[in-house]
């Protein structure tokens, strides 16, 4: 069976991550998986993937996902699959297209990322939306929630299928710590894209709170990194931000943190939150959705943009050991429900079924 995983970018983001992560796997089971990315470019995915002697094609080296002549050269790779696998809206509806048009024998499956999206709130698009998942022989959703989310735009007419996205839960575990940081430092990291929706800014307006050696890590990139500059700026906490852009050894930066925290709008299951997790470290995140079902009952909740709880709340996990180590206790065991190898096989059952 070939399989192609089709993604906007093998930039920074949970999508990508989870591209990134399970082609090897999926590949090691016997399926041979290539991925095809709108938008080249030699990011620490992109390394992964062809380091685990998967191919990797690309439409073009510009940063434009809606390029309406991708529909007309994602045909002849339609053709020589028989499945194709989308990530990212404008993937779905491009594939859709291109398989409508072409008549390609192909079957589709597409992954639902996220509880929210913003074509959702724009009411013309529904019809679009409703006529794109109808093209698709499979429709993953990541979360319970997403999943309601999803069928309550759509309806309950097609054929979703909750699938938990997963992390290596062991290379996060085992990971080692780098030297970077100081011995009275406490580092609290987030990684995450910078882009709307992921506020960074709260994280960092909660160092007004806290002590001089508290430090904030941001790990990851995107349009939005000019403002988040200026915000350090304007607060003067240029020495206690570091950003440290697209990474690949974001197991061993988290390791080396003290407390993970993320503070975004929305999510639907965050990859990110999962691995905060899986390093034996206290978990902090906004109460919105998506984060709050994987938060609640092993890491802390925090009400959204409020910075100065934020900044509570991490330090009293600082400041009592035996509430620190029971926070990271339980954030370890619930990460241990996302190991990575339950997604390849749910994943690998779709294919086989569709298939069938």
């Amino acid at each position: 069976m070939k399989v192609l995983q089709i993604i906007t970018s093998l930039e920074t983001g949970g999508a990508e991550n989870l591209v990134a992560e399970i082609s090897p796997l999926i590949s090691k089971r016997g399926i041979d998986v290539n991925v095809l990315s709108f938008v080249s470019g030699a990011t620490p995915f992109y390394k992964k993937l062809i380091d685990n002697d998967i191919k990797v094609y690309s439409l073009t080296d510009k940063s434009k996902f809606y390029n309406l002549r991708f529909i007309l050269k994602l045909i002849p790779y339609l053709k020589q699959y028989d499945v194709v696998h989308t990530h990212n809206t404008a993937c779905q509806l491009f594939v859709a297209i291109a398989k409508k048009i072409s008549n390609a024998r192909c079957k589709l499956v597409t992954t639902e990322h996220s509880t929210e999206n913003r074509r959702r709130k724009l009411w013309w698009f529904k019809p679009i939306d409703k006529w794109m998942y109808k093209q698709y022989d499979s429709i993953i959703s990541i979360s319970d929630i997403a999943t309601d989310f999803l069928i309550k735009h759509i309806g309950n007419k097609f054929p979703i299928r909750t699938i938990p996205n997963g992390v290596n839960i062991a290379k996060f575990h085992n990971a080692k710590r780098i030297s970077e940081k100081r011995a009275d430092d406490i580092i609290i990291s987030m990684v995450a894209g910078f882009r709307i929706g992921k506020d960074q800014d709260t994280l960092i307006k909660s160092l007004k709170y806290l002590p001089v050696n508290y430090k904030v890590w941001l790990i990851g990139d995107g349009v939005r990194r000019k403002e988040i500059e200026t915000l350090i700026e304007d607060l003067n906490l240029e020495d206690r931000v570091k950003l440290w852009g697209i990474r690949s050894d974001i197991p061993e930066l988290l390791k080396t943190s003290d407390v993970i925290v993320m503070s975004s709008r929305y999510e639907g299951l965050s990859l990110s939150s999962i691995e905060g997790m899986a390093v034996d470290k206290p978990f902090i995140a906004s109460d919105v959705k998506g984060l709050h079902e994987i938060t609640i009952g092993a890491g802390i909740l925090f009400p959204y943009q409020d910075d100065k709880r934020l900044a509570e709340e991490i330090k009293k996990l600082i400041e009592d050991k035996e509430y620190y180590l029971q926070v990271a206790k339980k954030c370890y065991e619930r990460a241990m429900l996302f190991d990575i190898s339950k997604t390849v096989e749910g994943y690998c059952d779709i294919y086989k079924h569709i298939m069938s």
